[in-house]
């Protein structure tokens, strides 16, 4: 099992902390570095974040988990996307997702009732970029190659139908965005299933994210409140089902496991550097 740790990237925390908690969780041996991501709150972009986090560190892995997909021109997002990855010697992977407020495809001129078709829209393109293919018009394609050569690393978020079938057609693997083991794993199982007959090789990465606050669970709580508020009745579920204590966080790592999940990725909620080592302390 692998595990990482969120960035702060959507709590109230300076910039020059980032840095800080990047050095601190690649120091305590994480494996990833994570960020979520939203237009219409005072967050970090997610992307720059990561970006930081990159040019600070030198092993630990880079995961957008995840990336609101269609609120962004997919072009630039090859690009940049293309651009972390060679800078940071093939860390990234991009964990993508179609989204669900409002208020973000308003903000971005986008439109949320097109956003599944945006999506596929972006994920084609996006590969074709990066193979090399030009994809704006001109003799050039719009670069650069990612470490691999020929394309950036995705994880794919959401659990319709089409969430899977993008997994099997274009990812490594599929990321659950809270909800637990028990939510997790009919996704899981049907994931792999679909992957199998589609013939690919191997087997899929499974990913699973899950909110912690060790050091001050009244801070914890207030920022997913404030987070999800949009969310109304169904918000007190994620603010009490963040995870508290060690044990509960070593309690996590066992039930995800059980279900098939390769990867769990603990997400902050109270913005002290010292959630890295308390985390470290109860689960590595």
């Amino acid at each position: 099992m692998d595990i990482g740790i969120g960035l702060p990237n959507t709590l109230d925390i300076g910039g020059p902390a980032i840095v800080e908690w990047a050095l601190r969780a690649e120091e305590r041996g994480f494996s990833v570095l994570a960020t979520i991501d939203r237009i219409v709150y005072p967050s970090y972009d997610s992307l720059t974040a990561l970006a930081v986090a990159a040019g600070a560190t030198s092993r630990i892995s880079l995961l957008s988990d995840i990336l609101l997909t269609p609120l962004y021109p997919p072009v630039w997002l090859a690009k940049a996307a293309a651009s972390l990855d060679a800078m940071s010697n093939g860390r990234l992977t991009l964990g993508l997702g179609v989204g669900g407020r409002p208020d973000d495809f308003a903000a971005m001129g986008r439109p949320m009732e097109k956003r599944g078709r945006l999506m596929d829209e972006a994920l084609d393109l996006m590969h074709r970029a990066w193979a090399g293919d030009p994809v704006a018009g001109g003799e050039f394609a719009v670069g650069p190659a990612p470490a691999s050569g020929n394309r950036v690393r995705v994880m794919i978020g959401g659990t319709s139908e089409a969430a899977v079938r993008r997994t099997v057609k274009y990812a490594e693997g599929w990321t659950a965005g809270g909800g637990g083991p028990e939510m997790a794993a009919p996704v899981i199982e049907r994931v792999r299933q679909a992957w199998q007959e589609a013939g690919r090789a191997g087997t899929p990465r499974i990913s699973a994210l899950v909110y912690f606050g060790l050091g001050d669970p009244d801070a914890s709580r207030a920022s997913l409140r404030s987070y999800y508020g949009f969310l109304g009745d169904w918000v007190g579920a994620i603010v009490e089902g963040a995870i508290r204590t060690p044990q509960a966080a070593q309690d996590a790592i066992r039930a995800f496991a059980g279900v098939g999940v390769t990867e769990v990725v603990f997400m902050p909620s109270v913005a002290s550097i010292e959630e890295v080592d308390r985390l470290a302390g109860a689960v590595l």
